[in-house]
């Protein structure tokens, strides 16, 4: 078994244990294992892009039709990401809500009112950072994402990071934190402490929606986002 699907396995498994309680059965797996190319092949017919922005364009057009799991069906618009594709530092939420889904933009609503000020209270302005989720469909009633939904869409999530290459990804909330960490470790333990992703720091922390739900818990993310603005000043 690759590396890759070890890990697209390790995270189905620890999002199955998530979703039991909420009475999930089975999870299809369609999509889940392609046919492996030998290196001939892959040269042969893996396209050449001239820079990053385009290949984010190419990138953008396979999310707009992307038919991988159910939400292609519900959602209005998808919300691919936005921001500088340069950037030092990148987030990383759950799913779009209601008002990303009728915008196709991410965290536009008030949970992004608020991340635009936690930007803003390191230094840095928020067209400087880029901001994306695991899911680029909003789940319907904004409920919790599926296993299947983790998987049939992390390879998008995976693409971005690995074409932005930023020295921090901010974890905004567990869904986001458990998913890049494969880990079912839950966000209090998590957050305040970086994590290697990939020579990557990772930085976990609560989502700006439980924030605020729950305000006195945001003087630990400012804790966690000094930590962050030492990382990129360092």
């Amino acid at each position: 078994m690759n590396e890759e699907l070890k890990e697209i396995v390790g995270a189905l498994k620890n999002y199955m244990k998530m979703e039991e309680e909420s009475g999930l059965q089975e999870v299809a797996l369609k999509g889940l294992i392609t046919p492996v190319k030998d290196d001939a092949q892959a040269v042969a017919s893996e396209p050449v892009y001239e820079d990053r922005a385009q290949y984010f364009e190419k990138l953008i057009q396979d999310v707009k039709t992307c038919r991988d799991c159910d939400l292609c069906t519900t959602r209005r618009n998808t919300v691919f990401g936005e921001g500088n594709i340069n950037a030092k530092l990148m987030f990383v939420g759950e799913a779009p809500g209601l008002e990303e889904d009728i915008q196709g933009k991410p965290f536009v609503g008030r949970s992004g009112k608020l991340l635009t000020k936690m930007i803003e209270a390191i230094g840095i302005k928020r067209e400087d950072v880029y901001i994306a989720n695991c899911l680029k469909c909003r789940p319907p009633k904004n409920r919790t994402p599926l296993p299947s939904e983790i998987v049939a869409c992390r390879n998008y999530l995976l693409q971005q990071i690995d074409t932005i290459k930023p020295k921090v990804i901010c974890c905004l909330g567990r869904p986001a934190a458990q998913t890049l960490l494969m880990t079912d470790t839950p966000i209090g333990r998590l957050r305040g402490k970086f994590y290697d992703y990939r020579g990557i720091k990772l930085m976990p922390t609560f989502h700006p929606a439980y924030l605020l739900r729950n305000p006195a818990e945001k003087r630990h993310s400012w804790e966690d986002l000094k930590k962050v603005r030492d990382e990129l000043k360092g």
